[in-house]
């Protein structure tokens, strides 16, 4: 298992470059969401299974939300203590995993830029009666184009 860390310190802007080259040695990609610990541990394992079965890698995307006093260069969470933590949530992945941060102030227009057109994006979050902010966030991904797994945990 090889672990990438990629540092993206502002806001996502536009659509994501096209790959280089031929694409013979490209991997299919498979995007997690964090929404909680607890929820993007569920959802790394349900990806792994994913990727074990297509060959694919992992790109866990971190949408961290800055309120509006705050500049977005400076979120409340250092920055550094950030990429500890998801590097070490990363490294429970059982295949290839990178790790994306990006500081928002609205976290499905990060998301809708950051993603590639029908991305695959599992993401984890709790059952409730009422819908969920996760669930409203998967339902707004799979409007946007994006093939949605929603990992229910306890």
């Amino acid at each position: 298992m090889s672990l990438a860390f990629e540092r993206i310190l502002k806001p996502a802007t536009g659509r994501p470059a096209p790959p280089v080259g031929d694409g013979a040695d490209q991997k299919l990609n498979i995007a997690v969401v964090f929404t909680s610990v607890e929820s993007t541990l569920a959802a790394l394992k349900e990806a792994g299974n994913l990727a074990n079965s297509l060959s694919a890698k992992i790109t866990l995307v971190v949408p961290q939300v800055v309120p509006y006093p705050l500049p977005l260069e400076t979120p409340p969470v250092l920055v550094e203590f950030n990429e500890n933590r998801f590097r070490v949530l990363a490294s429970e992945s059982p295949v290839e995993t990178s790790v994306q941060i990006y500081l928002c102030r609205n976290r499905f227009e990060t998301l809708a830029s950051a993603l590639t057109p029908g991305s695959i994006v599992v993401l984890g979050g709790r059952k409730r009666w009422w819908p969920t902010k996760d669930e409203l966030l998967a339902r707004q991904l799979r409007r946007a184009g994006h093939e949605v797994v929603f990992k229910e945990t306890e």
